[in-house]
């Protein structure tokens, strides 16, 4: 196997390459290319327990229920396409639309992709928040959804 050279050693700035970054990033919501999204934020969690028996340690874990969570902040002519669109079929509110995937996508310089399909999403709240010296209004969505396929 040949040696590893330190960065150091061959004054070498980049080792691994380009990371996956924002600029990576690219966002599908209700089946079309979302520019306009400042942030997105997605995890799941797992409950997780320790099951007692005989003795003062654990015997066997237990495990509960997967809680997926997201939301996506996006500019607020963003939001005002998809509500047209939504009235454009009868939908009064944000709320009321059916649900729909969310698959987030991210690309490095060797062109690998990672896809992360937040499934089933709904949104929970429909909100507008400005203050003086704004220069673009953000809205943080919620949204509701069944799981994440990673």
């Amino acid at each position: 196997m040949p040696a590893i050279q330190s960065a150091v050693d061959t004054q070498t700035v980049l080792i691994n390459g380009r990371a996956y970054d924002w600029a990576s990033l690219k966002l599908r919501l209700l089946g079309q290319l979302v520019l306009g999204v400042t942030a997105v934020s997605y995890e799941e969690t797992q409950e997780k327990v320790n099951n007692y028996g005989a003795g003062t340690l654990p015997v066997s874990r237990g495990l509960g229920k997967i809680e997926p969570k997201a939301s996506l902040t996006l500019e607020m002519k963003e939001l005002e396409r998809i509500m047209a669109s939504a009235k454009a079929q009868g939908l009064q509110r944000l709320q009321d639309i059916p649900p729909f995937p969310v698959v987030v996508a991210y690309l490095n310089e060797a062109n690998v992709v990672v896809t992360h399909t937040l499934n089933n999403c709904e949104f929970t709240n429909n909100k507008r928040e400005v203050k003086s010296g704004d220069t673009q209004i953000e809205v943080e969505l919620e949204l509701i959804l069944s799981h994440i396929t990673w």
